[in-house]
């Protein structure tokens, strides 16, 4: 649940041989992932661990980029204006 709600999107799972774990492979977007550590240890009472790899740089939600194209005009006319 809480992968889903930062955008991920699950790949694969497996069982450990003896059923002790769980492995799951998610793609997440990196800016989704900031304070993951925090909350994983939280819902496994800090048993749980993850690792991250590059995989694909994507062009983000048409929302986002909306958002960051504001914010980047925004700040450009402060600039202008000083």
């Amino acid at each position: 649940a809480s992968l889903s709600r930062r955008m991920g999107m699950i790949q694969n799972s497996d069982m450990n041989d003896d059923g002790s774990g769980l492995k799951v492979e998610v793609q997440v977007p990196l800016a989704n992932m900031f304070g993951y550590s925090t909350e994983i240890r939280s819902l496994t009472q800090g048993k749980g661990e993850f690792t991250m790899e590059y995989l694909q740089h994507s062009a983000v939600p048409r929302n986002v980029q909306e958002e960051l194209m504001a914010k980047y005009k925004m700040e450009r006319e402060e600039k202008e204006a000083a």
